[in-house]
Formats: C-alpha cells, structure tokens, sequence
C-alpha cells in the first residue's frame, strides 16, 4: 500500500536496537523503503541499547546502501531499557510524525506503517499497531489490573510500533517529568487514540525479551506508578489492622469488667498497646495516601488534560 503522493511533512522512526544483529539489517532496508516511496524528507533513528554483539556494524552496513535524507545512531553508555531507550531518540528527532519501532524483529507486512500512518491523518495523534491475537496470560493479567486500577481505566494492548504526532510528543513533554510506562503515558494524555490490529504473517519470539523476573519487577513499578492499586491494598491493611486493635481493646475491658481475677498488669499492657497500635495503624493510613499523592505530583507537570481546543469566535 502507497499513498497516492509524496507526503510533504517530515517523519522520523526510531528503531530500538538491543543485540539484533540477525534482524536490523534487513529491517532497516524495509522501514527505508517503505519510508522513501511515501515521503519527500524522513529520518531513521536507530537506539543502540549498550549491545554486546554486532548490531551497530550491521546498521552502519545497511545504513551505507541507503539514500537516507538522514541516519542517526544513538549509543547509551550502559543498559537503559525500551522505555528510556525510545525516549532519547524520539528527544532528538524532528519530524512532524514520530514511528517508534519498539523491536526490530516484525510479524507484520510493512505496508502496515502506511495504514498506520492514514490512521493519524484522520485526526488520532496517537496511532497503535497491535497484532490481533490473543494476549499471553502474564499479559492478560497485568492489563486487566491495570485497566482496573488506572485513574482512566485505560484498555492497553500488546503493541508492535506506533506513530506520534508532534502535538503529542510536545504534550507528554509538558506533562511529565519522566516517562516510565510509554503505552500508559501516552493514553494518558487527552490525546486521540486509535489501535489498528493486525494479523500477523508470522509467530516471532521476541529477542531481548526480559527474564520473568524481570518483567514481574518492571510490571510492579508499573501499577505502583501509574495504578491505584498498591494504595488500596496498603490503606485496606491498614484498616484490617486498627478495626483488630479496636477489638482487642474491647476484649480487654470486657475481660477486665467480666472476670475477678485478671493477671495482674495485662489489662493495662492490653489497653495500652491497642491504643498504641490504633494510632499507629490510623496514622499509617494517612501517610500511604500522603506518599501516593507525592509520587503523583512528581510525576505530572500538569493538573489537567484536554482533547482539543475550539476558538469559535
């Protein structure tokens, strides 16, 4: 699929790279192909995340037999992740539409670039490729707690590439500090979305993928980041555990009032440490709620979101 002319505006694809060298070579030739027979000026920003093997050779090597208008190749000095590593090159780029290629190993045709890209002409800034398959387990999991427990109860999916127009890009750097979790930042915004599914033409395992260690730490920032749910469960517990201090202070007078004999001292040291631990657990409440409006607001720059603004007069 060709757009029926050259698209005027400039475009930019970050490609993030982490040990592929059996992959970037020939997914580089592909983006630039489909890239140059669309677009008058475009740029390849390819992401080198501190690999180990010959991954940049071979992006210089293919990059040498391209008529590429510009060819950038970022090397982070150390081991950042996707999230980081997208991050730096979509900072340095300059196209009016931003693809972010999360991997370089595809399980799509890419003419699905162009219908990403018509997508974004109707008036979504934030357009989606996802494959139209169903979701691992450990990935069903996560979105559903995810969209659950987020303040927008965002739907996410597992995605391929994206494309970003430069309003959404200046949006998210207006109003985040940081960007942890792309994906959540991006429908997050106010911004148009659209997620166009595709089927895969064939299954990949994707390399570089992390340990599931790993992910379970990375999807745990996550939901602590950009969920509600670690607050819930903290201020749920905590109020289990000053409804029991309140009950065992009830059972101490009842005993006290109940019974003759009581051992000497332990109706004091009973009342005593429920009213300790009542205050405790009240003022533990508190602070859960204090510190998750503190990551909060060092998270956002902004205090609202908006779509769109209409002059009509």
């Amino acid at each position: 699929m060709k757009l029926t002319s050259k698209e005027k505006k400039v475009v930019s694809a970050i490609v993030y790279v982490r040990n592929h060298e059996r992959y970037i070579g020939e997914f580089i030739e592909n983006i630039a192909t489909v890239l140059s027979e669309n677009f008058e000026k475009y740029e390849i920003i390819a992401v080198n995340d501190f690999s180990t093997d010959k991954s940049v050779e071979m992006i210089k090597h293919a990059a040498s037999k391209l008529e590429v208008i510009s060819f950038t190749v970022v090397n982070l000095s150390f081991y950042h992740g996707t999230e980081a590593a997208i991050t730096a090159g979509v900072d340095i780029s300059i196209g009016d539409f931003v693809f972010e290629f999360d991997n370089p190993v595809a399980d799509y045709d890419f003419e699905e670039i162009i219908k990403v890209y018509k997508h974004s002409l109707k008036g979504y800034d934030i357009v989606s490729a996802a494959p139209d398959v169903r979701e691992r387990l450990d990935s069903r999991i996560f979105y559903s707690l995810f969209r659950r427990y987020s303040q927008n109860r965002l739907r996410l999916w597992t995605e391929r590439f994206r494309v970003l127009s430069r309003r959404a890009v200046n949006r998210i750097n207006n109003s985040y500090t940081s960007i942890r979790y792309r994906k959540a930042v991006y429908y997050n915004i106010g911004l148009k979305t659209y997620i166009h599914k595709y089927t895969p033409n064939k299954s990949i395992a994707l390399e570089g993928r992390l340990n599931t260690k790993a992910r379970l730490s990375q999807a745990l920032n996550y939901l602590m980041i950009f969920t509600n749910i670690v607050p819930k469960i903290s201020i749920f517990m905590a109020i289990m555990m000053l409804f029991f201090s309140i009950a065992v202070f009830c059972y101490t007078v009842f005993i006290y009032l109940a019974y003759d004999r009581v051992v000497e001292g332990w109706t004091t040291t009973m009342l005593f440490l429920s009213v300790c631990f009542t205050g405790f657990f009240s003022l533990f409440a508190i602070v859960i709620k204090f510190v998750s409006l503190i990551l909060n607001l060092q998270n956002t720059k902004q205090t609202y979101t908006f779509e769109s603004v209409e002059k009509v007069k």
